[in-house]
């Protein structure tokens, strides 16, 4: 089988409003009046014909801290790439291609082994990240 021998493969459009022997004439598959029938009409999205919507009708929960601070995250086994004794920072990471942004910082987490000796520079450390890197022979500090 190939790709010109496949059926169906194609649906053409619905042209609306091309005369009556197209069975879509005149009202164009739309019925006579009424706000549905008209350029532009209908509810908007979640309208229940002034009948209280249900996102309006369930209650409310929870809130959005605007402090909140999102890190973007890093862990153990991405920093073998580097050599021993290379000092990794935030800019490294960016230009190496480990991350693609740093929001507010960058978080080390303990995902993985690291069998390097480094030094790493970061805003935060989890405690078994910490622990692993020191076990390395390695150093953290916390910008």
């Amino acid at each position: 089988m190939k790709l010109h021998e496949l059926k169906g493969s194609r649906k053409n459009r619905n042209r609306v409003g091309r005369g009556m022997a197209s069975g879509n004439g005149k009202t164009s598959g739309r019925g006579h009046k009424g706000q549905k029938a008209r350029s532009g009409g209908g509810v908007r999205p979640g309208f229940e014909g002034g009948q209280m919507p249900l996102f309006q009708r369930l209650p409310k929960r929870g809130f959005t801290n605007i402090n909140r601070k999102e890190y973007t995250i890093v862990n153990l086994e991405t920093l073998n790439r580097f050599e021993d004794g290379t000092e990794v920072t935030p800019e490294l990471l960016l230009e190496t291609g480990v991350i693609s942004k740093v929001k507010a910082g960058v978080k080390v987490l303990g995902n993985g082994n690291l069998e390097k000796k480094l030094t790493v520079k970061a805003q935060k450390f989890s405690a078994s990240a910490k622990e692993a890197i020191e076990a390395a022979g390695g150093q953290t500090e916390v910008i």
